[in-house]
């Protein structure tokens, strides 16, 4: 019984012993002896400035609170932890000694300085042996990182053994374990270096040596699942190998050979210690997804030291295209990125380079961009450029600075030559649900032909407001615009809201200001408001050859000022506009309503001039047109006009003398533009014939259009005609060929009737008709000369042609033929009835004298006088025309009558009684206004003396 309790005994006294017996130590007596024992494990001084205490379960253990290693001197390793735990021998602790059996850090922080004053302080000092340290739930600041959650075991079994540590840290978040395996340097003082890391699915190992004269030479490799978890870059597995050199103030890996996602390339990377860490890397890879490495920049948290990246591909893709020659740096320092040295060659051999910062979502560059074709380049990125000519946007080279962040894109100092035109300026554009567009631009010359859709495409844009807002101020030393150039051309203009108010649009064209002003709400019904237009010339002249060729305006309007003014409001479909201006004297003012879709238009113009000689004149006319008359110029019509034509409904014409009413219509649908309608005149002067001008006719305008109009006049006055009354004619112009049909007239209480027909398509021109008169009387002369009809009742047809380009030449060509007829008449220049009856006296010399004196003036009077006449060459020849007078009177007259020169060459035959006696004849040559006269009356001299 008794052995049985002292059994139970036994191991309860010996507990108690333990428990006891370390207590009757006195263990702040053996502070110092725990700091020597301590400092000669780790090889550095340890004050211990907490309590120690004991724990003997579950084994002997001294804990000191409040530690330190080392001295205060910053350059050596710094070293303060939470705890520190002495695992003790229990047998030696018993007997009252104390031994140690392993030492613990706990909530150690730890200091390395960096960089260390050689690399060789990594080799083991000599009196590193067998060392068996730990820490746990630490810190390590290493220069400028700070590695957290640090447990790590230094273990060294003795003298001649490597030192080997292991153990974990977390990195930024991420777990990573590690081992290293420093070997004792030999007698050339070179010492074996052995690392590995592991963390997220990455490893990466170091092998070589520490040479004596300082530093680390070797091989690294790494590989893993996944880059981005490492550093700032796309997703996808990498690997990489190359030589690994480090001394006091860099560690540089070169020469690396890398295999990023599948694409190949090489590599290096520098981390340089002093005089601040940094980081850089550089990369050649043969392919690059540029979108990728774009968005890991932008998404990555800032490094915790200078980081920068050389990047370069020979070809990357971006935005779905391909860049080639790709290079770039790239450094994240401090949450800011500094780009330098980036370029790319883009779809259509455009070459951009660029340099800039970027802090958080703030973007800044200066580009720098060339290249020979800018259509294909921005085509290439998905921009529409069907819609443009061909030829333009083409060679492009320039300059600028790029702000971006996440409310705009900015562009500032824009200098650039687009098609040989230099531009300058800057925009922004913010975006947003309605992105809005600041742009300001200069241009020294900007061709807007070829980049503006057709003016047909306008109005379906109106409709479509677009989605977003812009406020513009565009300026060009030079526009053109289909073949108008225009000077120091303005725009300023705001689209917002679906709205577009034109502040002002400005230029000089030709010497006229020209400015335009209003607004227009977009959308499926657009609508105008305050419009207006203002044009302020000097000269006419100018404006027109800018706006047409020099040949639509006579000569007598080019120095004439032009003042318009034009304004309006209203929907698309109902604009009502109104004008008013004065072109030198002349006046005008108009009203009309537009419907722009449908591109038709209605309204009213009146045109007042004071003068209508002077306008005519002006419009061209060689000398004033007496045969106008005076008096003003008035033109009041009621237009309307589309797509197929314009027409006059009513139509009031003053002009001088001429008083004219209609409606017109000019049909534009055709293959010529086509007039056709009315006119009616109450009074219809018409200009002298010039029978023997030698100028050509202007005829082209005959072939540009066709005509159908009804034409009648109540009086129609010629200087060259004689006035023809209740006038109607069909004017028809059909290919060239102008045509009088249907011609018919009131004349001395008789009829004209006839027709005129010019073909001025043929060369040359042909002019033809027939013409026939009846029941005219003659209450004056019919022509005008010496020899004239002076009255009488007239009946004539006849029908002529004539070819040639100038009135002379018409007259020389003149052919045709005819029959007239005159009773009752006076026949003015020679007294053929005088001759007659003086031939019957009885006295022989007063006969001879009486009929000298008829022969040389007076006049006949007719009975009748007819016969025909037959043209050819311009000479009129007169064939059987024969007179009957009073009293039994007869004769005729034969000969002809040359057109071209004026001349005459007539013989007015009598027959005097009896019927045996020859003809008394009077010949009249020469001038039609002076002819000469030459008697033949040596026959009937002889006759009448004979008898």
């Amino acid at each position: 019984m008794r052995k049985r309790l002292l059994l139970l005994a036994l191991p309860a006294a010996l507990l108690l012993a333990a428990w006891i017996g370390p207590r009757l130590l006195d263990w702040e007596a053996q502070r110092d002896r725990v700091a020597a024992i301590a400092s000669a494990r780790l090889g550095r001084p340890v004050t211990l400035e907490g309590p120690l205490r004991l724990t003997l379960l579950p084994q002997p253990m001294v804990e000191a609170e409040a530690v330190r290693v080392g001295g205060t001197d910053g350059a050596e390793i710094g070293v303060s932890a939470r705890a520190l735990h002495l695992r003790l021998g229990l047998l030696p602790l018993l007997a009252g000694r104390v031994e140690p059996r392993d030492l613990v850090l706990v909530g150690a922080d730890i200091h390395l300085p960096w960089p260390p004053e050689s690399i060789g302080a990594l080799r083991p000092p000599p009196w590193l042996t067998g060392f068996d340290a730990r820490i746990e739930d630490s810190r390590v600041a290493v220069g400028g990182a700070v590695l957290d959650g640090v447990a790590a075991r230094l273990a060294v079994p003795g003298p001649l053994d490597a030192v080997r540590t292991e153990g974990s840290f977390t990195w930024r978040g991420a777990p990573v374990r590690f081992e290293a395996v420093i070997g004792r340097p030999g007698f050339d003082g070179v010492a074996t270096l052995d690392l590995a890391m592991a963390s997220q699915g990455a490893t990466a190992t170091a092998r070589g040596v520490l040479v004596g004269e300082g530093g680390f030479e070797g091989r690294v490799e790494a590989s893993g699942t996944d880059l981005a978890a490492l550093i700032a870059s796309p997703a996808g597995s990498f690997r990489a190998s190359g030589r690994l050199t480090v001394t006091a103030e860099i560690a540089a890996a070169d020469d690396l050979a890398l295999d990023l996602g599948g694409v190949t390339g090489r590599g290096a990377a520098t981390f340089r210690f002093a005089p601040a860490p940094r980081l850089d890397i550089a990369l050649a890879l043969a392919r690059l997804d540029l979108d990728a490495w774009i968005a890991a920049l932008r998404g990555a948290q800032p490094p915790p030291l200078p980081v920068g990246l050389d990047l370069s591909a020979e070809a990357a893709s971006f935005r779905g295209q391909t860049l080639r020659r790709l290079r770039g740096g790239v450094v994240r320092e401090n949450g800011r990125l500094v780009l330098s040295g980036l370029s790319a060659l883009l779809p259509g051999e455009a070459q951009v380079e660029a340099e800039g910062t970027a802090t958080g979502a703030r973007l800044e560059l200066a580009l720098r961009f060339a290249g020979p074709s800018l259509r294909a380049t921005i085509a290439a990125f998905g921009l529409p450029v069907d819609r443009y000519d061909p030829a333009r946007l083409r060679a492009f080279e320039g300059r600028a600075r790029l702000g971006l962040d996440q409310a705009q894109l900015g562009v500032q100092d824009l200098a650039a030559v687009l098609d040989g035109a230099r531009i300058s300026g800057a925009g922004v554009l913010r975006f947003g649900a309605r992105p809005a567009l600041g742009l300001g631009l200069s241009f020294d010359r900007l061709d807007l032909d070829g980049l503006l859709p057709a003016p047909a495409a306008w109005a379906e844009a109106l409709r479509v407001p677009p989605g977003f807002d812009a406020n513009l101020r565009i300026a060009a030393e030079t526009l053109a615009w289909r073949g108008i150039a225009t000077e120091r051309a303005a725009l300023d203009a705001v689209l917002e809201g679906g709205r577009i108010g034109l502040r002002r649009l400005s230029g000089r064209v030709g010497g006229a200001d020209l400015s335009l002003a209003g607004s227009v709400t977009l959308g499926s019904a657009p609508r105008f408001a305050d419009l207006g237009l203002e044009v302020a010339a000097p000269a006419l002249g100018p404006l027109a050859e800018a706006l047409a060729p020099p040949a639509a305006l006579p000569a007598g309007l080019r120095p004439l000022p032009l003042r318009l003014r034009l304004t309006g409001g209203g929907p698309a479909e109902a604009l009502a506009l109104a004008a008013e201006g004065e072109f030198g004297e002349l006046r005008f003012e108009g009203q009309a309503n537009a419907n722009l879709p449908q591109g038709r238009a209605g309204g009213s113009l009146t045109l007042r001039h004071p003068g209508a000689p002077r306008l005519a004149m002006l419009l061209g006319a060689q000398e004033a047109p007496a045969w106008l008359g005076e008096g003003s110029f008035s033109l009041i019509a009621t237009l309307s006009g589309g797509p197929a034509g314009v027409g006059a409904e009513s139509l009031e014409l003053v002009a001088g003398g001429l008083r004219a009413r209609g409606q017109l219509a000019l049909a534009l649908n055709g293959a010529r533009p086509r007039l056709t309608g009315r006119l009616a005149a109450e009074r219809l002067p018409l200009p002298d014939l010039p029978l023997r001008g030698t100028e050509p006719l202007d005829l082209a305008a005959l072939g540009r259009m066709d005509a159908d109009i009804a034409v009648t006049a109540v009086e129609v006055a010629s200087p060259d005609l004689p006035a023809l009354r209740d006038a109607t004619a069909q004017l028809r112009l059909e290919s060239g060929r102008l045509g009088l049909d249907e011609l018919r007239a009131g004349l001395g209480g008789g009829v004209l009737e006839g027709r005129i027909a010019l073909d001025a398509s043929a060369q040359p021109p042909v002019l033809e008709g027939a013409l026939g008169v009846s029941g005219v009387t003659l209450t004056g002369p019919l022509f005008g000369p010496p020899f004239d009809l002076a009255s009488g009742r007239l009946e004539a047809q006849g029908r002529f042609s004539a070819a040639g380009h100038a009135p002379a030449a018409l007259l020389a060509t003149l052919t045709g033929e005819g029959r007239f007829a005159v009773a009752d008449g006076v026949l003015a220049g020679v007294a053929l009835g005088a001759a007659a009856g003086a031939a019957a006296l009885e006295d022989a010399v007063a006969a001879e004298e009486g009929v000298r004196a008829a022969l040389d003036g007076g006049a006949t009077a007719l009975e009748r006088m007819e016969g025909g006449w037959r043209a050819a060459a311009g000479v009129v020849t007169l064939e059987g025309v024969r007179i009957a007078g009073e009293g039994g009177m007869t004769g005729g007259i034969e000969g002809s009558v040359d057109l071209t020169r004026g001349n005459l060459d007539l013989r007015f035959l009598v027959r005097p009684g009896p019927a045996e006696a020859p003809p008394i004849a009077l010949r009249v040559t020469g001038p039609a206004e002076t002819p000469r006269r030459q008697p033949e009356i040596a026959p009937w001299a002889r006759w009448r003396a004979e008898r």
